[in-house]
């Protein structure tokens, strides 16, 4: 599987989300397509089985600042900046998040306690749940947004500052 994944990383880089193909990643990888089939029912699933490892694996610095609000901002920060540095990997993300595919919803649900998981760390002990509801979607809409092409990934971590602070805002 890691051998897989580090070829799907590989081959994404190179041909793009519309190029890559799980047969294409197999045979980087050195393995049947068959043996690539069993780890992932579709490059959907790869692409969201990349997107979860990339930001697992992201460097945990915890969140910084002495208010809710820098914390917060410092999260969605690094989240965007790592989405910035793969662009590939986070147009393969953005559509494959939105299907349908039963092992991306399991990925997908993964993904989504990431982001409140960190939300939660930002805000400190009680946060409210509103609160955090409120940020996961910000957040996840920004990441359709910038998928969509309306900005850069740069430009959402940026927007993204003053829509925290207007969720924050009494809160923090």
């Amino acid at each position: 599987m890691e051998r897989l994944l580090r070829a799907g990383a590989a081959e994404l880089r190179t041909v793009g989300v519309e190029a890559l193909t799980i047969r294409t990643v197999a045979l980087r990888a050195g393995v049947s397509a068959a043996t690539a089939y069993t780890y992932f029912a579709s490059k959907n699933h790869l692409f969201a089985e990349l997107f979860w490892r990339a930001l697992v694996n992201e460097p945990q610095v915890g969140p910084a600042g002495d208010t809710a609000l820098q914390r917060v901002c410092t999260v969605t920060r690094r989240m965007a900046a790592m989405l910035a540095e793969s662009p590939e990997l986070a147009a393969g993300a953005t559509s494959a998040l939105l299907g349908a595919d039963p092992d991306v919803e399991r990925l997908r649900l993964r993904i989504g306690a990431e982001f409140l998981t960190r939300f939660r760390e930002a805000l400190g002990e009680g946060a409210d749940p509103d609160v955090l509801d409120a940020l996961a979607l910000a957040f996840s809409g920004a990441l359709l947004q910038a998928g969509m092409g309306l900005m850069t990934y740069t430009e959402m971590g940026e927007r993204l500052d003053g829509v925290i602070a207007a969720i924050l805002k009494g809160h923090g």
